[in-house]
């Protein structure tokens, strides 16, 4: 390996001494560095969890759950008295922006920004109690910065890959977004009322 005319460029080699490990040739020389070729089932074995490993925390329930919260918020907006607001005074400001203003909708909002600092918080939790069980290099706790769906995803797949299970709290989101949908769907039926019952009582006078 030392031709001067022809320089094998540095890389890890079989070796000689060792059969089915490699050798690290710098460029000029063997040095004294030596591994064993990758292994791709090792790795993975390397990485499994203890058998009988609790995959389920209370954390990510909590994350799974916290959508729920937002979606109840909705009722709490006053759709019809700000339809009623707007159609005394059209032409008022503050009647236009009252809906920003409502108790139901500034606590909507503030349970937004609460439920998202939830998600990364119950995230660092969960993280570390799959870590103290034994579970290696879970799904990190900053994908959730992206939301909880996210995060759910990206951890049950680790997990499942860990431990061979863990896949409830990924079912469990499914369920909580297509509760989410339906119960989105029928303040949208709720509020479209309100609307048509406030129009009339206005358009008449």
């Amino acid at each position: 390996m030392s031709d001067t005319t022809n320089p094998v460029p540095p890389g890890w080699y079989p070796d000689a001494k060792a059969p089915g490990h490699q050798r690290w040739w710098d460029g000029t020389q063997w040095t004294e560095h030596v591994q064993a070729p990758y292994d791709p089932a090792a790795a993975a074995a390397a990485l499994k969890a203890p058998a009988g490993t609790k995959t389920g925390t209370v954390w990510v329930w909590l994350i799974v759950l916290l959508p729920l919260l937002s979606i109840g918020s909705l009722f709490l907006i006053d759709i019809a008295g700000y339809m009623q607001s707007v159609m005394a005074n059209p032409t008022s400001m503050s009647g236009m922006l009252s809906l920003y203003t409502s108790p139901g909708y500034v606590i909507t909002l503030v349970l937004s920004f609460l439920i998202y600092a939830l998600t990364v918080v119950f995230a660092v939790l969960d993280v570390r109690v799959l870590t103290q069980r034994g579970v290696q290099r879970p799904f990190h706790w900053a994908f959730a910065f992206l939301g909880g769906i996210v995060y759910v995803i990206g951890r049950s797949v680790v997990v499942k890959r860990r431990t061979g299970e863990g896949l409830g709290p990924l079912w469990g989101a499914i369920a909580v977004y297509v509760v989410s949908f339906i119960v989105s769907m029928v303040w949208t039926f709720m509020m479209m009322q309100s609307i048509m019952n406030a129009m009339p009582s206005y358009l008449i006078t």
